[in-house]
């Protein structure tokens, strides 16, 4: 076929990085070619690589499109090639943060760019919403420990309501266990942490049985040691959770890399 295209490379929009994040469904690594000027699918040619290993090729002289075993969800879009978008998408659960290599072949002409995905962690809430979401049921809970104390007498009433506040926070320990479980699972820190929030819960009962037996108090230290132990439990699993969760997910993706670096080394042959 006689080749009527100019033999200069392909020219790239420049793109160093893309981010994705929990919330995609699908992730897309752009990849634009200014000059394509064929308008025949068959004359164009389309690999795209990661850490040098073909992950998804498109052959437009055969109409084939295949996919690395490690990457079986890539995919592009064949129409839009002629308008110079060789974007590759894939499910999340096939990506891989690191350095994508797009490599778009035009007859006599290629060209290749290359383009990092990075995970980008997002809060749930934004900073500020996190923190009103801790501090108004603190002052809700403070506000009604100030409403309890303004009714100064002992009685049988004021007793029980002193109980439906110490009482529940075993809740807090049953919590504190699951979350643990769900996230990153038991540990000899974890159990510290519970075992240590079990006995501010003892002491905080311990102080209330023997407050509510008086008709003057004389125990409340003790209950206010509890209920602090239980806080500062509470306290020491938020940065456990913080500093390990984020070791964590670097670990994994860590992990993730090597994996694919070093799969079954399946290579993609496309016979022309």
């Amino acid at each position: 076929m006689e080749d009527n295209y100019s033999s200069a490379q392909l020219i790239f929009n420049v793109i160093k990085s893309v981010e994705y994040t929990v919330c995609n469904q699908t992730v897309v690594i752009p990849c634009f070619v200014n000059n394509v000027e064929t308008k025949n699918i068959t004359e164009l040619y389309v690999r795209w690589k990661f850490k040098g290993e073909n992950i998804f090729i498109f052959d437009g002289s055969q109409r084939m499109s295949k996919s690395s075993s490690n990457f079986s969800s890539a995919k592009i879009t064949p129409p839009e090639l002629l308008r110079g978008i060789a974007s590759l998408k894939m499910d999340k659960s096939d990506a891989v943060s690191g350095n994508y290599t797009c490599e778009v072949t035009e007859l006599s002409r290629e060209g290749e760019t290359i383009i990092e995905l990075k995970y980008r962690v997002v809060s749930w809430f934004s900073p500020n919403e996190n923190i009103l979401i801790v501090i108004f049921p603190v002052l809700a809970i403070l506000l009604f420990w100030g409403q309890f104390g303004i009714v100064s007498e002992y009685s049988t009433k004021n007793a029980s309501g002193l109980g439906l506040i110490v009482l529940p926070t075993v809740i807090l320990i049953l919590l504190h266990y699951c979350v643990f479980m769900i996230a990153m699972g038991m540990s000899s820190i974890t159990i510290s942490i519970l075992i240590l929030q079990i006995l501010g819960y003892v002491l905080s009962v311990v102080g209330f049985s023997l407050c509510v037996s008086e008709c003057v108090p004389v125990h409340g230290p003790l209950l206010i040691s509890g209920l602090g132990i239980i806080a500062l439990a509470e306290l020491l699993g938020l940065v456990y959770m913080k500093c390990v969760g984020n070791s964590k997910h670097k670990t994994q993706d860590f992990c993730s890399r090597m994996a694919c670096a070093h799969s079954n080394g399946r290579q993609i042959t496309v016979i022309l």
